[in-house]
């Protein structure tokens, strides 16, 4: 038998130290280091044997519908199986409400196993009745030992397991806490050697720092097939899920549901919810196309630009890059001859969505020469468009599809880079192309 030994693992970033310190050698953090038993590992009598292409199954692309067409969107057509599908998101943000509801509709073809280390069997019950699912059938099981979980799927011959959370479940072999870096290791590694070995689709719930990021080691994420993340505004009954790596499908693809009494329903028009028509025609706001996953979006950025009350004027934007904002400004200035520095700007993206793409600098730019001229844009209008810092307009990707996008919502114009003008304008559409921020401003005003 190996002689365990101790180690001490960093329950941030899962550093290792022979010897417990205040301070986290590697991401200084303090008082993170904690105890754990580390055994060597024992090599395995006997391994899987070689095949070739010709020797797989004939459904080698197949894959489980959810039930939700946008919840298959983010996956990259639905679930695979084999795959370890890591979801995370702030409490009370309905993870374990859509991913029963996906359980309920998986379970029509295949059977399911949902295990729960957080509630009842009464408190799953109660959630089901509430949500009117129809789910008498489904294998339900409330453990935190991940052994006995694995076990018990394998009895029921589950296809699909959800496991709701990663934090709760403990390994025999592990001598740590519940959520501690140890046990999340070796709680993913058993889930994801069971899930390839028995072609096992599995979901596992994380919870989130405060951080916003997946609790745990980094190592966790790059363990599993998919991590998708919850994202939800407080103030709005939509909630969006944005997948942030997937080896089945475009990482940074996005699904937008909405909050009911009887759980989820997908979006399946998020331009509507992120385009508030009745103020395009205000000053200071304009409507782009920003690209999301694999699909085109039209949302509404305003920009609010006000004398300042103090020595320091203020910067604020949300849903884009509070950086970004600084960057476009001093553009602007030299660029646009167009100063703000004793005004207060303030730019948000309608809905709370958060844009990470440079395609919004355009019309970020744009709203802000709106509101600070007082003059509404003209109706009917979009734009798109990277800035460099000597004031050109750069092409971004996915232009024809963009312009394509905006004319299907009703959109009669757009300013776009001299890059991205289509070979075939859609019919009733205006495109200009320009080359120069002045010559973007000149058009638009």
């Amino acid at each position: 038998m190996p002689k365990a030994k101790i180690a001490y693992l960093c329950s941030e970033c899962g550093a290792h130290s022979v010897k417990w310190v205040g301070q986290c050698p590697d991401c200084s953090a303090w008082n993170t280091l904690t105890e754990t038993t580390i055994s060597a590992p024992v090599p395995a009598v006997g391994g899987a044997k070689t095949k070739t292409l010709d020797e797989l199954p004939d459904d080698i692309e197949f894959r489980h519908a959810t039930g939700f067409g946008e919840f298959d969107r983010v996956l990259g057509g639905g679930l695979v199986p084999g795959a370890v599908v890591l979801l995370g998101g702030d409490p009370g943000v309905g993870k374990s409400t859509l991913l029963q509801q996906v359980s309920a509709y998986l379970m029509q073809d295949v059977p399911v196993c949902y295990a729960t280390g957080e509630e009842s069997l009464r408190q799953i019950g109660q959630r089901s009745i509430r949500l009117g699912l129809d789910a008498s059938s489904m294998n339900l099981l409330a453990d935190t030992s991940i052994e006995n979980v694995l076990s018990e799927a394998q009895k029921c011959k589950a296809r699909v397991l959800v496991i709701d959370s990663m934090q709760t479940m403990t390994s025999e072999t592990v001598q740590s806490a519940p959520g501690s870096v140890a046990q999340l290791r070796d709680g993913v590694g058993r889930i994801v050697q069971f899930a390839k070995k028995n072609d096992v689709a599995v979901f596992v719930i994380g919870h989130v720092t405060k951080e916003g990021a997946i609790a745990g080691p980094r190592v966790v994420e790059h363990m599993v097939d998919t991590v998708l993340y919850f994202e939800s505004d407080p103030a709005s009954r939509y909630s969006m899920i944005r997948s942030v790596k997937n080896r089945f499908g475009a990482s940074g693809e996005m699904g937008v549901f909405a909050m009911t009494e009887a759980g989820f329903l997908e979006v399946s028009n998020p331009s509507a919810i992120f385009l508030s028509r009745e103020s395009v025609d205000e000053p200071g706001s304009v409507v782009s196309v920003a690209w999301e996953g694999s699909r085109p979006l039209l949302v509404e950025i305003q920009a609010l630009v006000a004398d300042s009350n103090s020595n320091y004027s203020k910067r604020l934007a949300q849903g884009v890059d509070q950086n970004r904002l600084a960057l476009l400004l001093a553009v602007l200035q030299r660029h646009g001859s167009l100063s703000v520095t004793d005004e207060d700007v303030f730019v948000n993206v309608v809905g709370g969505l958060r844009i990470n793409e440079t395609a919004v600098d355009l019309p970020t730019l744009l709203a802000i020469v709106s509101s600070f001229r007082d003059r509404a844009m003209p109706e009917r209008l979009i734009c798109f468009g990277e800035i460099g810092l000597a004031g050109e307009i750069r092409p971004v990707r996915f232009g024809t599809e963009r312009i394509a996008a905006a004319a299907k919502q009703g959109f009669t114009r757009a300013i776009v880079p001299k890059g991205n003008m289509p070979k075939h304008i859609p019919d009733g559409m205006q495109v200009v192309g320009v080359r120069r921020l002045s010559e973007a401003l000149d058009d638009a005003f």
